[in-house]
């Protein structure tokens, strides 16, 4: 049994990306392990100030919900980053809430690939939700995805899941007349299949 932390970097209540994490955490809690989502809409994470103030060890100055989510963070075997697609990229929340793992980040004096620092290591899963299914839709969100939580966080990938062609952005929801629900589900009940 695995602790899956899910980020929810926007979206409506209901919409397209709600329900894609819904049908991930049906799908890894039928499998047996605990999932938790904490919503960056409802929780406000500012971003990073670059004020250096938290290296290394202490806690961000900035007073948002952030710091009461460490302890979380610190604790979860996979985190699940979702999001839809906001031009062309991950939202702001959700970025916002990236950037300020500077203040997890430890003192490493040989730092790997350019790092400058070492972060608790971590499974992810990037969910993302867009209208419009392009083959370059998500080019830019699973760049920023791979650049900045794999190769330089580095976080292990469990696989991204990206809900392209769900309809218009007038508000109303069409992920259901697609299969990426059903997709979620799978991908939350087997995201540690054989281990």
């Amino acid at each position: 049994m695995k602790d899956i932390l899910v980020i929810q970097g926007g979206g409506r209540p209901g919409g397209n990306t709600a329900q894609l994490i819904d049908s991930f955490v049906k799908g890894a809690e039928e499998a047996g392990h605990r999932v938790e989502v904490i919503s960056l809409m409802k929780n406000e994470v500012k971003g990073c100030l670059g004020c250096n103030a938290c290296r290394y060890g202490k806690p961000c100055i900035q007073k948002d919900a952030f710091n009461d989510m460490v302890p979380k963070i610190k604790t979860a075997d996979c985190m699940v980053f979702a999001s839809p697609l906001y031009f062309w990229t991950v939202s702001s929340r959700l970025k916002a809430f990236i950037e300020r793992f500077y203040c997890i980040a430890q003192e490493d004096e040989a730092p790997p690939l350019g790092r400058y620092e070492k972060y608790p290591v971590k499974d992810c899963a990037l969910l993302m939700t867009a209208a419009d299914n392009f083959f370059w839709t998500f080019e830019q969100a699973v760049s920023y995805y791979n650049f900045a939580l794999i190769n330089y966080i580095g976080f292990r990938d469990k696989g991204t899941l990206l809900a392209g062609g769900c309809g218009d952005t007038n508000g109303r929801p069409q992920i259901g007349k697609t299969g990426h629900l059903q997709e979620a589900y799978e991908f939350g009940k087997h995201i540690y299949q054989g281990e």
